[in-house]
């Protein structure tokens, strides 16, 4: 059964006439249109489920939109007027024969430049322009790999995504095995993070320290103290929202562009004035829920100057993929977890997709959370182990271990996790790197008897007396209107005025 929300303004006597099947909004009949909308009118809608009708309403002081599905704050809400979610038919494009060389015919007929259709802002008056747009219906979808047009270091692309940078042999690559993890770093999990997650006696071959990524979100309290010693310590810090928003699927199907620029060039922005992280060292993002967000999210990276993503899922492959640009057409479909993935051409944008890993002969896990639980810790074992070798003894794409602070709760895991790095790392040719270490050995990729003294991976990282995390922080202690509520702040700069929020990301209103 498909689930539609209906929303309605309702009146005193207003109910709900209709409960179709073919997922369109309907207001009340019964309310006349020339009068006002109230708040509370505007804060309620329905869910049409079998032909039966639930009431539903948003939380005080939010409104419910009707295009974007959600409930938000007033101010992000202005169609309350609107009762009725129309159906976008289908763009005429060639069929419209427009008069002028590269322009597309919009499903009325308008003609506009083909460059306006499936890039995540509505042009056409019906807005048929960005209403069928996937990997098949994108008239400006990106082209299958060119290897001879896509060329390091800036591109990088392969007919299926197995194929090695640079033609080396496997025997000649390092095997990089990518650790990365989730959300706030806060008093929950520091203490984790600060001594236990890696074995104090293992570093990489060339006597640095083991690496990781953290992908950080404002919501739930996160520790901007914490973070910048994370940084200072040599891990690599990324970006995965400020509020990290629910439901999972606003972020693929109603976050727009704004939106996008509003969370992740918002957190980025939070993570240099309050970590004092380096702009230019805030290079990776992912979507929370691993909702990847089509032409929108990348239009985004490619225009504010993300590097690369780290959220897409491609079907289990053997042998494993590689990271690619997004120049050319992804080597795989974009089917997993109902993700809605990029369709266009970004030139230099680097993805890094989420290898699934393989649990048993009939099931694949992207994350270690997701895999099967109440594993022992001989199992768990044996599914790292095993899963490493299906990299190591291909073609050595680099192998991804996406965690989280609470999976390690669980000391059995955290002793089998200790056990497989001491034993993997017995190997002279297996290193712990960040995903940017890995993006810069792809472009510019060296062989085994180069790679000790490659300088992206060695540990001479110097900072500015600034930079350096201070031995007390500030605790400030913030009211944010948005969340009508106090919070906590840790940093070592000064305290703002309110708590740091979407469109404030600074704490100056």
């Amino acid at each position: 059964n498909y689930v539609y929300y209906f929303y309605y303004v309702l009146g005193t006597q207003g109910k709900l006439t209709e409960c179709l099947e073919n997922g369109r909004f309907y207001r009340n009949p019964d309310r006349p249109t020339h009068k006002m909308w109230t708040s509370e009118e505007c804060s309620k809608y329905f869910l049409c489920l079998e032909n039966e009708v639930f009431e539903f309403q948003c939380s005080t002081g939010l409104l419910f939109d009707v295009n974007r599905q959600i409930c938000d704050f007033k101010p992000n809400v202005d169609n309350c007027d609107i009762t009725a979610e129309l159906a976008i038919p289908k763009p005429l494009l060639n069929e419209a024969n427009c008069s002028e060389k590269n322009h597309l015919g919009c499903a009325d007929g308008t003609c506009l430049p083909q460059d306006y259709f499936c890039d995540g802002s509505q042009d056409c008056p019906d807005a048929s322009d960005e209403a069928h747009c996937d990997l098949t219906n994108d008239p400006n979808a990106a082209p299958p790999c060119n290897v001879s047009k896509c060329l390091l270091p800036d591109c990088f692309c392969s007919r299926d995504g197995t194929d090695i940078p640079g033609n080396l042999y496997p025997s000649q690559v390092p095997q990089m095995i990518l650790v990365t993890f989730d959300d706030s770093i806060n008093d929950d999990n520091w203490e984790l993070y600060r001594k236990n997650v890696f074995p104090p006696e293992l570093s990489n071959p060339n006597g640095c320290p083991l690496a990781a990524t953290f992908f950080v979100s404002h919501q739930y309290n996160n520790n901007y103290y914490y973070t910048q010693k994370q940084w200072n310590s040599g891990y690599e810090i990324a970006v995965h929202s400020i509020s990290h928003r629910g439901p999972k699927d606003w972020w693929s199907l109603n976050a727009t562009i704004v939106d996008w620029f509003d969370e992740m060039a918002g957190q980025a922005n939070i993570l240099n004035r309050f970590a004092k992280i380096r702009a230019e060292d805030i290079r990776g993002m992912r979507v929370p829920f691993l909702s990847v967000g089509w032409n929108r999210q990348f239009l985004l990276m490619e225009e504010i100057g993300f590097v690369y993503d780290n959220s897409i899922v491609p079907p289990f492959s053997n042998p494993p993929l590689w990271p690619y640009t997004l120049d050319f057409k992804m080597p795989h479909s974009c089917k997993e977890n109902n993700q809605v993935c990029p369709t266009r051409s970004y030139t230099g944008v680097w993805e890094i997709p989420l290898n699934q890993l393989e649990a048993d002969n009939f099931t694949t896990c992207t994350t270690m959370a997701s895999c099967i639980p109440n594993l022992s810790g001989r199992e768990l074992y044996t599914i790292l182990m095993h899963n490493f070798k299906r990299h190591y003894l291909s073609n050595r794409a680099p192998y991804g271990l996406h965690l989280n602070s609470k999976w390690f709760k669980n000391r059995e895991r955290l002793a089998s996790f200790h056990r497989f790095l001491k034993d993997v790392r017995k190997q002279p040719d297996v290193w712990l790197v960040t995903n940017w270490q890995a993006i810069q050995w792809m472009r510019k990729p060296k062989t085994l008897d180069q790679i000790s003294s490659f300088e992206p991976w060695s540990c001479r990282k110097r900072f500015e007396k600034s930079e350096i995390a201070c031995d007390i922080p500030n605790v400030c202690k913030l009211h944010n209107r948005i969340l009508q509520q106090d919070r906590y702040l840790h940093t070592c700069i000064e305290c703002p005025r309110s708590y740091p929020w979407i469109r404030n990301e600074f704490g100056v209103n």
